[in-house]
Formats: C-alpha cells, structure tokens, sequence
C-alpha cells in the first residue's frame, strides 16, 4: 500500500497544471464540455450511418461535428434554464 498525501491547497486547485475556474463560470463550462461531448459522439454516429467508414470519413465527421457544435452551444445556453424548470416542474423534491 502506498503512502498517499492528501493534495495541497494549491494541488486541489488545478487541473492539469491550470487554475480552475471560479464556480460562477460553471453556468458556461457545462453546457460547453455537454455540447462537445454529445455533438461529438452524435456527429459521428449520424456520419457513419451516412456513408460508412468511406475515404475522408475523418474529414467528413470533423465538419459535421464543428457545424453541430456550433449549433448546440448557444442552443443549449439558451434551453438549459428552461430544461431546469421543467424538470422542477416534473419531479418532486427530496
């Protein structure tokens, strides 16, 4: 079993050697690491069904998934308070 130090302050405040952002950028990170996530794998799975693993599939997917992404953020922005209130609508409370 190893001996394992809990992180530093300073250690528990990074990611990958970068500051973490301040909790009030949490409104914008999400919705962009969401956006990213789902376009991605989404793009990629319209584009194979599309044309298969075809010559310049990469190519193909690439700028699908910059389209959609482009697409999906703001929307998402935009969509998210309104998707919060009606699953507060929806479901009780503990």
């Amino acid at each position: 079993m190893k001996n394992e130090c809990p992180p530093s302050a300073a250690q528990a405040r990074t990611v990958f050697g970068f500051a973490k952002l301040p909790a009030a950028y949490a409104t914008l990170v999400m919705p962009l690491l969401l956006s990213i996530l789902m376009t991605f794998v989404v793009s990629a799975v319209s584009t194979l069904r599309s044309i298969g693993l075809a010559p310049g599939f990469l190519y193909i997917w690439l700028s699908a998934w910059a389209l959609s992404w482009i697409i999906a953020f703001p929307t998402l922005l935009f969509a998210l308070p309104l998707v919060r209130r009606a699953t507060a609508a929806l479901v009780m409370r503990d």
